[in-house]
């Protein structure tokens, strides 16, 4: 058939709560930077980069797993790929995070600091979500493999 399925129950598993949680506090993060003058430091330009980039492919595999997609091209190593989305995105969100926390000081720009406090705190908490996904994958994908 040509309609697509609908997966309700996984935004109830814990691997689709953390979805949305990156989601949401994915947003919040690049959004509190791009609010700023960041683009006169380089640092949070990475960041801002890490964060976009991971919000739209998070955005675009919750379209994935919620729309079954999956099922429809068996060619693709789904597990795989999850697990080399949950773990890239994981090591570059730690990465971005450390540098936003590093790069956030009074003396910079006084006027920036509290947006740029508030994403370091939020980048830290979605690299844990990207870190449990990670555990997630990793466990479907080792599943698949021992099979």
């Amino acid at each position: 058939s040509s309609t697509l399925a609908y997966d309700r129950e996984f935004l109830r598993t814990l691997p689709g709560l953390l979805m949305v949680t990156e989601i949401v506090l994915g947003l919040l993060v690049w959004t509190l930077i791009a609010g700023t003058e960041y683009f006169l430091y380089p640092a949070f330009g990475w960041v801002m980069f890490v964060a976009v980039f991971y919000w739209v492919l998070t955005v675009f595999f919750l379209i994935i797993y919620m729309t079954m997609t999956y099922t429809r091209i068996p060619q693709v190593p789904w597990t795989t790929v999850g697990l080399c989305f949950n773990a890239s995105a994981f090591i570059l969100y730690l990465i971005a995070a450390v540098v936003d926390a590093s790069s956030v000081t009074k003396e910079l720009d006084s006027h920036n600091y509290n947006s740029w406090a508030a994403s370091s705190f939020f980048a830290f908490v979605v690299t844990s979500c990207y870190a449990g996904n990670t555990y997630f994958s990793f466990i479907s994908w080792r599943s698949r493999t021992l099979q």
